[in-house]
Order: C-alpha cells, then sequence, then structure tokens
C-alpha cells in the first residue's frame, strides 16, 4: 500500500438521500467534506452509510475507506487507503463535479 489520505467529513444522517454534498469549513476555516445519508445514527448504520458513499464516490473498494476519528459524531475524520496523489485527484473532481 503507498499510504492513505486523512479527509475531515461533516455527515448530515437522516439526510434524506445518500450523497456528497459539497465542501464547507469550519469555525476556524478547516474545510472538510459534506455528506448526506439516509441512515440513521443509530447501531453505526450512518457510518456504514458514509463508507459505502464515500467508496462508490471515489470509485475505491469499501475495504479501502476506514473511519478513524468520530464515530459518535457528525465531524469524522476518514482514512481512504491507496496512493495519495491519485486519491486526491480524485476528490478534487469529485468537489469540482459538485460545484459545477
Amino acid at each position: 500500500m503507498a499510504g492513505g489520505l486523512r479527509v475531515a467529513v461533516r455527515v448530515t444522517p437522516r439526510g434524506g438521500r445518500d450523497g456528497f454534498a459539497g465542501v464547507g469549513h469550519d469555525a476556524d476555516e478547516r474545510p472538510h467534506l459534506k455528506l448526506r445519508v439516509a441512515a440513521a445514527p443509530v447501531d453505526g448504520e450512518a457510518n456504514d452509510a458514509v463508507v459505502q458513499v464515500l467508496a462508490k464516490a471515489l470509485g475505491v473498494p469499501r475495504s479501502s475507506v476506514s473511519i478513524v476519528g468520530g464515530t459518535t459524531a457528525r465531524e469524522k475524520t476518514v482514512l481512504i487507503d491507496g496512493d495519495p496523489v491519485k486519491l486526491v485527484r480524485l476528490c478534487q473532481v469529485l468537489i469540482a463535479g459538485k460545484t459545477k
């Protein structure tokens, strides 16, 4: 494995649908990906949905995506295993597609 990429994510559970919802910034102006998931934050269902949404959006296996921080919070840190340069490019494409 070439490394990976840590991504800050803000999740909206029970968001009506699963999907990428853009880019936001916290109070300190640090960027994060915004995700909506239809699942409720019960028994890890929302976390599973986060993994699924990110894996699908980035075209990586679910096993390459793991939540490494904030498992019980809306703000999460997600680790995506793989080539960090390729993953950054995939994230840029995802963001560019949402902002058009």
